[in-house]
Protein backbone atom coordinates (compact mmCIF):
# COMPACT_ATOMS: atom_id res chain seq x y z
CA UNK A 1 0.00 0.00 0.00
CA UNK A 2 1.60 3.48 -0.79
CA UNK A 3 1.56 6.34 1.39
CA UNK A 4 1.15 8.61 -1.34
CA UNK A 5 -2.32 7.29 -2.60
CA UNK A 6 -5.70 8.68 -1.54
CA UNK A 7 -7.42 6.18 0.64
CA UNK A 8 -10.71 4.96 0.23
CA UNK A 9 -12.81 2.99 2.19
CA UNK A 10 -16.43 1.59 1.88
CA UNK A 11 -18.20 -1.72 3.50
CA UNK A 12 -21.77 -3.76 2.86
CA UNK A 13 -23.29 -5.76 5.57
CA UNK A 14 -23.40 -9.29 4.97
CA UNK A 15 -26.44 -9.61 5.84
CA UNK A 16 -28.26 -11.35 2.82
CA UNK A 17 -27.53 -11.85 -0.57
CA UNK A 18 -25.49 -8.77 -2.74
CA UNK A 19 -27.86 -7.51 -5.27
CA UNK A 20 -27.24 -6.23 -8.99
CA UNK A 21 -27.25 -2.99 -7.31
CA UNK A 22 -24.95 -3.62 -4.69
CA UNK A 23 -22.80 -4.49 -8.11
CA UNK A 24 -23.52 -1.65 -10.44
CA UNK A 25 -23.92 1.03 -7.65
CA UNK A 26 -21.07 -0.15 -6.09
CA UNK A 27 -18.46 -3.16 -6.33
CA UNK A 28 -18.55 -2.75 -9.96
CA UNK A 29 -16.46 1.11 -9.45
CA UNK A 30 -14.82 -0.47 -6.49
CA UNK A 31 -12.61 -3.10 -8.64
CA UNK A 32 -11.72 -0.08 -10.90
CA UNK A 33 -9.94 2.24 -8.38
CA UNK A 34 -7.47 -0.39 -6.96
CA UNK A 35 -4.91 1.01 -9.20
CA UNK A 36 -5.26 4.54 -8.30
CA UNK A 37 -6.27 4.68 -4.61
CA UNK A 38 -5.57 2.53 -1.48
CA UNK A 39 -8.73 0.71 -0.87
CA UNK A 40 -10.22 -0.67 2.02
CA UNK A 41 -13.24 -3.28 1.82
CA UNK A 42 -14.97 -4.36 4.78
CA UNK A 43 -17.81 -6.66 5.62
CA UNK A 44 -19.62 -4.60 7.96
CA UNK A 45 -20.85 -7.43 10.72
CA UNK A 46 -21.35 -4.86 13.21
CA UNK A 47 -23.79 -3.24 11.27
CA UNK A 48 -25.50 -6.04 10.52
CA UNK A 49 -26.64 -6.83 14.08
CA UNK A 50 -28.49 -3.98 14.57
CA UNK A 51 -30.95 -6.20 13.45
CA UNK A 52 -31.84 -10.07 14.55
CA UNK A 53 -29.83 -12.26 12.11
CA UNK A 54 -29.42 -15.86 12.18
CA UNK A 55 -26.14 -16.62 13.47
CA UNK A 56 -24.97 -20.07 10.93
CA UNK A 57 -26.55 -17.77 7.80
CA UNK A 58 -24.13 -14.75 8.79
CA UNK A 59 -21.56 -16.61 8.85
CA UNK A 60 -22.17 -18.10 5.67
CA UNK A 61 -23.17 -14.53 3.84
CA UNK A 62 -20.18 -13.22 4.93
CA UNK A 63 -18.30 -16.21 3.59
CA UNK A 64 -20.10 -15.75 0.21
CA UNK A 65 -19.62 -11.92 -0.07
CA UNK A 66 -15.91 -12.59 0.49
CA UNK A 67 -15.90 -14.81 -2.76
CA UNK A 68 -18.30 -12.12 -4.79
CA UNK A 69 -16.23 -9.04 -4.18
CA UNK A 70 -13.46 -11.60 -5.41
CA UNK A 71 -15.02 -12.54 -8.07
CA UNK A 72 -16.38 -8.71 -9.30
CA UNK A 73 -12.63 -7.91 -9.21
CA UNK A 74 -11.28 -7.12 -6.24
CA UNK A 75 -7.77 -8.63 -6.51
CA UNK A 76 -7.29 -9.18 -2.54
CA UNK A 77 -3.71 -8.19 -3.35
CA UNK A 78 -4.24 -4.83 -4.28
CA UNK A 79 -7.23 -3.89 -2.28
CA UNK A 80 -7.54 -4.94 2.01
CA UNK A 81 -10.91 -6.77 2.59
CA UNK A 82 -11.51 -7.45 5.89
CA UNK A 83 -14.60 -8.40 8.16
CA UNK A 84 -14.87 -5.38 10.56
CA UNK A 85 -15.45 -7.48 13.44
CA UNK A 86 -11.66 -8.83 12.91
CA UNK A 87 -10.71 -5.54 13.68
CA UNK A 88 -11.56 -4.16 17.53
CA UNK A 89 -10.33 -0.59 17.05
CA UNK A 90 -13.30 -0.15 14.82
CA UNK A 91 -15.65 -0.90 17.89
CA UNK A 92 -13.51 0.94 20.30
CA UNK A 93 -13.03 4.30 18.52
CA UNK A 94 -16.95 3.69 17.73
CA UNK A 95 -17.68 4.37 21.45
CA UNK A 96 -15.12 7.38 21.58
CA UNK A 97 -16.62 9.04 18.66
CA UNK A 98 -20.65 8.29 20.21
CA UNK A 99 -19.52 10.10 22.88
CA UNK A 100 -18.90 13.09 20.46
CA UNK A 101 -22.08 12.35 18.57
CA UNK A 102 -25.22 14.87 19.58
CA UNK A 103 -28.22 13.14 20.45
CA UNK A 104 -30.39 15.77 17.79
CA UNK A 105 -27.62 14.84 15.46
CA UNK A 106 -28.61 11.10 15.61
CA UNK A 107 -32.41 11.79 15.38
CA UNK A 108 -32.46 13.48 12.12
CA UNK A 109 -30.65 10.20 10.67
CA UNK A 110 -33.47 9.20 8.17
CA UNK A 111 -32.16 5.77 7.53
CA UNK A 112 -32.86 5.32 11.77
CA UNK A 113 -36.21 6.54 11.16
CA UNK A 114 -36.56 4.16 7.85
CA UNK A 115 -35.83 1.46 9.67
CA UNK A 116 -37.70 1.98 13.39
CA UNK A 117 -40.74 1.67 11.19
CA UNK A 118 -39.84 -1.30 9.44
CA UNK A 119 -38.41 -3.22 12.80
CA UNK A 120 -40.80 -1.83 15.34
CA UNK A 121 -40.08 -4.69 17.74
CA UNK A 122 -36.31 -4.44 17.56
CA UNK A 123 -35.43 -0.40 17.68
CA UNK A 124 -32.49 -0.87 19.86
CA UNK A 125 -29.54 1.61 20.76
CA UNK A 126 -27.53 0.33 18.06
CA UNK A 127 -29.66 1.08 15.25
CA UNK A 128 -29.57 4.30 16.67
CA UNK A 129 -26.22 5.06 17.66
CA UNK A 130 -24.24 3.50 14.47
CA UNK A 131 -23.34 6.53 12.77
CA UNK A 132 -20.88 6.72 15.08
CA UNK A 133 -19.14 3.70 14.87
CA UNK A 134 -20.00 4.08 10.53
CA UNK A 135 -17.79 7.21 11.20
CA UNK A 136 -15.31 5.42 13.29
CA UNK A 137 -15.13 2.78 10.11
CA UNK A 138 -14.49 5.82 7.66
CA UNK A 139 -11.96 7.74 10.15
CA UNK A 140 -10.08 5.10 11.73
CA UNK A 141 -8.48 4.69 8.01
CA UNK A 142 -8.20 8.56 7.56
CA UNK A 143 -10.07 8.01 4.50
CA UNK A 144 -10.19 10.69 1.69
CA UNK A 145 -13.14 9.33 -0.11
CA UNK A 146 -16.22 7.08 0.90
CA UNK A 147 -17.90 5.87 -2.09
CA UNK A 148 -21.65 6.37 -1.63
CA UNK A 149 -24.99 6.06 -3.52
CA UNK A 150 -27.01 9.56 -3.57
CA UNK A 151 -28.91 8.00 -0.23
CA UNK A 152 -26.28 7.62 2.20
CA UNK A 153 -24.04 11.43 1.82
CA UNK A 154 -26.11 11.76 5.00
CA UNK A 155 -24.16 9.79 6.32
CA UNK A 156 -20.62 11.18 5.28
CA UNK A 157 -22.31 14.56 6.41
CA UNK A 158 -22.30 13.06 10.28
CA UNK A 159 -19.06 11.56 10.23
CA UNK A 160 -17.55 14.87 8.67
CA UNK A 161 -19.37 16.71 11.71
CA UNK A 162 -18.32 14.42 14.12
CA UNK A 163 -14.53 14.61 12.78
CA UNK A 164 -14.49 18.44 12.58
CA UNK A 165 -15.90 18.70 16.26
CA UNK A 166 -12.95 15.94 17.94
CA UNK A 167 -10.51 17.92 15.77
CA UNK A 168 -11.98 21.15 17.13
CA UNK A 169 -11.52 20.08 20.63
CA UNK A 170 -8.45 18.30 20.36
CA UNK A 171 -6.44 19.62 17.24
CA UNK A 172 -5.70 17.59 14.03
CA UNK A 173 -6.40 14.41 14.52
CA UNK A 174 -8.75 13.13 11.57
CA UNK A 175 -8.72 13.50 7.56
CA UNK A 176 -12.06 15.00 6.57
CA UNK A 177 -13.53 12.76 4.44
CA UNK A 178 -15.33 13.20 1.04
CA UNK A 179 -17.89 11.35 -0.68
CA UNK A 180 -17.69 9.77 -3.75
CA UNK A 181 -20.45 9.08 -6.38
CA UNK A 182 -20.24 7.07 -9.25
CA UNK A 183 -22.20 9.15 -12.48
CA UNK A 184 -23.61 6.24 -13.69
CA UNK A 185 -25.45 3.40 -11.96
CA UNK A 186 -25.35 4.78 -8.77
CA UNK A 187 -29.04 3.98 -7.59
CA UNK A 188 -30.44 1.15 -9.41
CA UNK A 189 -34.05 0.43 -8.23
CA UNK A 190 -36.33 -2.15 -7.74
CA UNK A 191 -38.08 -4.36 -10.61
CA UNK A 192 -41.28 -3.92 -9.11
CA UNK A 193 -41.46 -0.95 -7.17
CA UNK A 194 -38.81 1.22 -9.44
CA UNK A 195 -39.51 4.62 -6.67
CA UNK A 196 -37.77 2.09 -4.44
CA UNK A 197 -33.69 1.32 -3.90
CA UNK A 198 -33.40 -2.27 -5.42
CA UNK A 199 -32.29 -3.78 -1.86
CA UNK A 200 -31.59 -6.93 -0.64
CA UNK A 201 -34.04 -6.49 2.07
CA UNK A 202 -36.47 -6.18 -0.16
CA UNK A 203 -39.30 -8.94 0.17
CA UNK A 204 -40.96 -7.96 -3.28
CA UNK A 205 -40.92 -11.00 -5.28
CA UNK A 206 -38.86 -10.35 -8.87
CA UNK A 207 -38.18 -7.09 -7.52
CA UNK A 208 -34.16 -8.12 -6.84
CA UNK A 209 -31.84 -9.70 -8.53
CA UNK A 210 -28.88 -11.43 -6.91
CA UNK A 211 -25.42 -11.79 -8.03
CA UNK A 212 -25.56 -15.78 -7.25
CA UNK A 213 -29.05 -15.83 -9.29
CA UNK A 214 -29.57 -18.30 -12.23
CA UNK A 215 -29.61 -17.21 -15.72
CA UNK A 216 -33.44 -18.42 -16.18
CA UNK A 217 -34.40 -16.37 -12.81
CA UNK A 218 -32.73 -13.42 -13.86
CA UNK A 219 -34.50 -13.21 -17.39
CA UNK A 220 -37.92 -14.28 -15.53
CA UNK A 221 -37.67 -11.26 -13.31
CA UNK A 222 -36.60 -9.03 -15.66
CA UNK A 223 -39.60 -9.58 -18.18
CA UNK A 224 -41.87 -9.20 -15.31
CA UNK A 225 -40.66 -6.17 -14.68
CA UNK A 226 -42.72 -2.81 -13.87
CA UNK A 227 -42.75 -0.58 -16.56
CA UNK A 228 -45.79 1.51 -17.82
CA UNK A 229 -48.81 2.19 -20.15
CA UNK A 230 -46.88 3.45 -23.11
CA UNK A 231 -44.91 2.02 -25.25
CA UNK A 232 -42.09 4.28 -25.90
CA UNK A 233 -38.16 3.49 -24.21
CA UNK A 234 -37.41 7.07 -23.34
CA UNK A 235 -35.75 8.26 -20.21
CA UNK A 236 -37.53 10.16 -18.06
CA UNK A 237 -37.55 9.04 -14.30
CA UNK A 238 -40.13 11.23 -12.65
CA UNK A 239 -42.96 9.91 -15.30
CA UNK A 240 -41.70 6.64 -16.54
CA UNK A 241 -39.68 5.54 -13.37
CA UNK A 242 -39.56 1.83 -14.21
CA UNK A 243 -38.27 1.85 -17.96
CA UNK A 244 -35.90 4.40 -16.80
CA UNK A 245 -34.40 2.35 -14.10
CA UNK A 246 -34.11 -0.65 -16.71
CA UNK A 247 -32.38 1.68 -19.40
CA UNK A 248 -29.56 2.85 -17.10
CA UNK A 249 -29.09 -0.82 -16.04
CA UNK A 250 -28.79 -1.59 -19.58
CA UNK A 251 -26.43 1.31 -19.99
CA UNK A 252 -24.28 0.12 -17.76
CA UNK A 253 -23.94 -3.68 -18.82
CA UNK A 254 -24.79 -2.94 -22.80
CA UNK A 255 -21.60 0.26 -22.75
CA UNK A 256 -24.82 1.94 -24.41
CA UNK A 257 -25.68 5.72 -24.12
CA UNK A 258 -29.43 6.82 -23.23
CA UNK A 259 -30.22 8.07 -26.62
CA UNK A 260 -28.39 4.76 -28.26
CA UNK A 261 -31.23 2.21 -26.72
CA UNK A 262 -33.38 4.86 -27.22
CA UNK A 263 -33.02 4.46 -31.08
CA UNK A 264 -32.61 0.95 -30.88
CA UNK A 265 -35.78 0.18 -29.58
CA UNK A 266 -38.02 2.96 -31.03
CA UNK A 267 -41.40 1.80 -32.29
CA UNK A 268 -40.76 -2.27 -30.91
CA UNK A 269 -42.48 -1.93 -27.83
CA UNK A 270 -41.25 -3.16 -23.90
CA UNK A 271 -41.08 -6.96 -24.49
CA UNK A 272 -38.13 -6.75 -26.64
CA UNK A 273 -36.08 -4.09 -24.37
CA UNK A 274 -36.54 -6.13 -21.28
CA UNK A 275 -35.52 -9.07 -22.61
CA UNK A 276 -32.34 -7.17 -24.03
CA UNK A 277 -31.90 -6.26 -20.46
CA UNK A 278 -32.17 -9.22 -18.96
CA UNK A 279 -29.94 -10.87 -21.39
CA UNK A 280 -27.38 -7.80 -20.94
CA UNK A 281 -27.53 -8.45 -17.31
CA UNK A 282 -27.22 -12.65 -17.66
CA UNK A 283 -23.98 -11.89 -19.70
CA UNK A 284 -22.52 -9.41 -17.15
CA UNK A 285 -23.17 -11.56 -14.08
CA UNK A 286 -22.17 -15.04 -15.35
CA UNK A 287 -18.78 -15.11 -15.04
CA UNK A 288 -19.13 -13.38 -11.29
CA UNK A 289 -21.72 -16.14 -10.55
CA UNK A 290 -19.09 -19.05 -12.16
CA UNK A 291 -15.97 -17.35 -10.49
CA UNK A 292 -17.50 -16.98 -6.82
CA UNK A 293 -19.12 -20.32 -6.75
CA UNK A 294 -15.32 -21.71 -7.37
CA UNK A 295 -13.95 -20.02 -4.94
CA UNK A 296 -16.35 -21.00 -2.17
CA UNK A 297 -15.26 -24.70 -2.94
CA UNK A 298 -12.27 -23.34 -1.49
CA UNK A 299 -12.66 -22.06 2.24
CA UNK A 300 -8.78 -21.68 3.27
CA UNK A 301 -8.79 -19.42 0.06
CA UNK A 302 -11.43 -17.28 1.30
CA UNK A 303 -9.87 -17.64 4.93
CA UNK A 304 -6.13 -16.65 3.83
CA UNK A 305 -8.05 -13.04 2.35
CA UNK A 306 -9.74 -12.21 5.69
CA UNK A 307 -7.05 -12.90 7.76
CA UNK A 308 -4.33 -10.89 5.81
CA UNK A 309 -6.83 -7.91 5.57
CA UNK A 310 -7.51 -7.77 9.20
CA UNK A 311 -3.59 -7.50 9.96
CA UNK A 312 -3.43 -4.90 7.02
CA UNK A 313 -6.11 -3.18 8.35
CA UNK A 314 -5.39 -3.37 11.94
CA UNK A 315 -1.94 -1.82 11.32
CA UNK A 316 -3.38 1.24 9.88
CA UNK A 317 -6.39 1.27 12.58
CA UNK A 318 -4.19 0.83 15.63
CA UNK A 319 -2.22 3.96 15.00
CA UNK A 320 -5.10 6.03 14.27
CA UNK A 321 -6.70 4.87 17.30
CA UNK A 322 -3.51 5.02 19.64
CA UNK A 323 -3.27 9.05 18.35
CA UNK A 324 -7.21 9.38 19.67
CA UNK A 325 -6.66 7.47 23.18
CA UNK A 326 -3.60 10.04 23.69
CA UNK A 327 -5.68 13.25 22.91
CA UNK A 328 -8.78 12.15 24.94
CA UNK A 329 -6.21 11.73 28.25
CA UNK A 330 -6.62 7.73 28.00
CA UNK A 331 -2.88 6.24 30.36
CA UNK A 332 -1.18 4.59 27.33
CA UNK A 333 -0.71 0.54 27.94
Amino acid sequence: MSDDKKIILSGIQPSGKLTLGSYLGAIKNWAELADEYDCYYMLADLHAITARQDPAELRRTTLEQIAQYVACGLDPEKNTIFIQSHVPAHAELGWVLSCYTMFGELSRMTQFKDKSAKNAENINAGLFTYPALMAADILIYQADLVPVGDDQKQHVEICRDIAQRFNGIYGETFKIPEPFIPKVGARVMSLQEPENKMSKSDKTAGGCIYLLDKPEDILRAFKRAVTDSDTVVRYDPANKPGVSNLMQIYAVCAGKTFAEIENAFAGKGYGDFKTAVGEAVVETLRPIREKALELLGDKAYLEGIYKAGAERAARTANRTLSKVYKKVGFVAK
